[in-house]
Formats: structure tokens, sequence, C-alpha cells
């Protein structure tokens, strides 16, 4: 999954503060260079949903196989049914009941509805005519053989898992889901530990991960540096004391297991997030708090779990270009993530500032706009890109 590489000497910055935050692009380079997209392996389809393809799907045969029916009815010879109407119905020899998907049976080439059929003693009688190939899905009408079925890269959907059982695909190649292990560290200062935990796995099943294990860790230094090094994940998400308080264990755990490689990132909120290794587990340090939380995974893990996932390391969400309707405030040095409210005139506003702590205002947001490091802020009436949270 990584290449093990030399870190810079640990700093702790509990009782002193950050004495610098890095940018948040030296925390992608970081995890670029660190996070490798995993190795293929062959799995059933019905394990496949939500991975991606490693190689293209090539259809094995023409798909439909043969002609066949389209919709329930009668097969036909349509040209048996010239001249049939609600006043000149037309007698049908050579009729035969088929349901959609049953295969065309010799001699015909239409596939006449119910409704546009009658009984009359023993007999079918065509009450409308149809034209060749009329209700019918011809041979190869999706594909043919040897033709690409799916693309390599495609996330699977459910749809395409009984598209590739259907052409008769037992197994796939497919990039696995990364075992992704959350640990809330201590267990965050205002809330349940709960609601980290809830939030964590949500985002690591948005992209592409699965979750190892979901736990909470004493606040102590050895518990959490055992917790890193406990074998079995391919990343680990540790939420909470990742600051400059006496308890803020989180990084000197993951100096004592591994290393750390950037601690404190130039961005709000989520200014305390962290970067590190155990052997070859990428360790991302989030903060406790819930909302510096979720913007710390938004912009700095979340690219972790892609990769790993075989995803595109780019933020997975939506974008609208809009203009705001009031300044958005930032701070020179900072990467600010604002969480802003779209109007129905297509102006942003923000819900609070990037500092106010907090899930309540993230959920009244529309999304959020990111306003870089060199910027004072966003004047009313400026286009930006929003962010869509859905």
């Amino acid at each position: 999954m990584t290449t093990p590489l030399p870190g810079p000497p640990f700093y702790d910055v509990r009782g002193r503060g950050f004495p610098r935050r890095a940018p948040l692009a030296d925390g992608w380079d970081w995890i670029d260079r660190r996070v490798a997209v995993p190795a293929a392996r062959v799995l059933p389809v019905a394990d496949c949903g939500g991975l991606r393809l490693a190689d293209a799907v090539v259809a094995q045969g023409d798909w439909p196989p043969a002609d066949r029916a389209a919709v329930n009815g009668y097969a036909v010879a349509a040209a048996d049914t010239l001249g049939a109407g609600s006043y000149n119905p037309v007698p049908l020899t050579a009729a035969v009941a088929v349901s959609a998907g049953d295969p065309l049976p010799a001699g015909c080439d239409a596939v006449i509805p119910y409704e546009a059929a009658q009984a009359a003693g023993p007999f079918i009688e065509a009450i409308d005519a149809v034209a060749p190939g009329s209700g019918v899905e011809r041979q190869g009408a999706w594909t043919a053989a040897g033709n690409a079925l799916l693309p390599a890269g495609r996330r699977l959907r459910p749809g395409d898992l009984g598209l590739l059982a259907a052409v008769g695909h037992d197994t796939v190649s497919v990039l696995p889901a990364p075992r992704v292990r959350i640990l809330i560290a201590g267990g965050p200062r205002a809330g349940a530990p709960e609601q980290l935990a809830a939030m964590l796995a949500a985002l690591v099943g948005r992209d592409g991960g699965g979750v190892e294990a979901a736990e909470v860790v004493p606040a102590d230094l050895d518990a959490l540096a055992e917790a890193f090094a406990r074998p079995g994940a391919d990343l680990i998400l540790s939420a909470g004391r990742t600051g400059p308080g006496p308890d803020d264990v989180a990084a000197p755990a993951l100096a004592r297991a591994g290393s750390i490689g950037l601690h404190g990132i130039a961005m709000r909120p989520g200014g305390s997030a962290g970067l590190g290794v155990v052997g070859a587990v990428p360790i991302l340090l989030l903060p406790g708090e819930p909302m510096a939380a979720l913007a710390a995974y938004e912009l700095l893990a979340g690219r972790a779990v892609r990769r790993a996932a075989g995803l595109p390391a780019d933020l997975p969400h939506a974008t609208v270009r809009a203009v705001t309707a009031r300044k958005l405030v930032s701070e020179i040095g900072c990467l600010d993530l604002h969480r802003v409210r779209l109007d129905g005139d297509g102006r942003v506003e923000p819900v609070a500032s990037p500092g106010w702590p907090g899930l309540a205002a993230a959920a009244r947001a529309d999304g959020f706009v990111l306003i870089g490091a060199d910027s004072e802020g966003v004047p009313d009436g400026v286009p930006v890109t929003m962010y869509r949270f859905d």
C-alpha cells in the first residue's frame, strides 16, 4: 500500500504550540508519495459493489445472445398480421405465447402484445398489425462479442453487477477497498464519541474504504501507540487529542509507534491535523472537535482513503459556480473552509465563520467555499466555486 519514507524530527507541541503550520499542498504531496493504488484482486461479482474495475471487462458473447421478446405477448411472423384491425381481426395460425426475455421461436420476427390480440375459441386473432422487429430485442443489440462491456476504473454499481452476472462473469478483477481503522482518542471533549465514529465511517464508505474497526482509545500515550501499531489496517484515522494541550497525546503516540511527517496544517478549521506512518501504514491525525474533524477529513484524510481505494484523489464533491452575497472573510497564510448556503438567485452566503465549531452550521449549509492562504477574503458579488455537501 505504501512506500516508507523518513520523516522529520518530532516536535512536541504540548504546552508550546505550533511553531508553523505546513501548507495543505504539502499534506497532499505527503499522501501522494506514500499511498499507492492497491494491487488488483479477483473477487466474486456479488462482492464487488462499489469497487473499481482493475481491467476492462469484455463481452464474452453477443448480448442478447439471440433475438428475444422485449414484451409479453405472442411471437408471430409480422407478415401474418397485415391488414389486422379491431374491425378486421386476422387469425394467427402460428402464434406462440412468450414472455419478455424468451428467445424468439423459429419463423417469428415480431411479438404482438396481448393488448393487440384476442382469443377466438382455440385460435388467436390479431386486432392490430405489427412490423418486423416490433417487440423484439435483437441479438447483439447492447454489445457484440469482443466489445468492451465496462471500462477499466469504473466504480461498479448494482446494475453493473447484474449485467456482469447476466453475461456469464462469475468473477472480475477489482481494486479492493482499503481497510480503515478509526480511533477516537479519548473521545471528543464536547459530545459523544459516537458522532465522530459515525461521521468518519460514512465518509470512509463514500470514498471507497471499508471500516476495519471503530473504537474509543483512552487519552493515554501507550494505549494509543499500541492501537497505531496493531496490524490489520491499511490506513488509520485517529480523531482527537491532536493539539497543544497537556493531554493531547495523539502526535507523541504516533512518534513513539512510528514517525510524524507533518503536524499542523495551515487550514481552518482542522489546523491541528497531522500525518505519519507506522511501518508502511499511513496514520492521519484529525482534531477531535467534530467540525474540525470533518474539514480535516474532507481536505486531507479523504485524499488518502480515495487513493488507497484506487479512486481519483481530488475532492469528490459536485461543484456549482455562484456569486457571493456577502463578503467571506479569511486569514492570510491559512486556507479557509467557509460553510455556505446557496439562495435561489445563485448567490452564496456564509452560515458560520471557519473558526466556529460544531456540526449544526454544516447541517444548515449547502456546501463550502475554499479561500486560499494568500487571500484576505472574497468581497460580495464575486464569482466563487461552491463544493456541494450532497
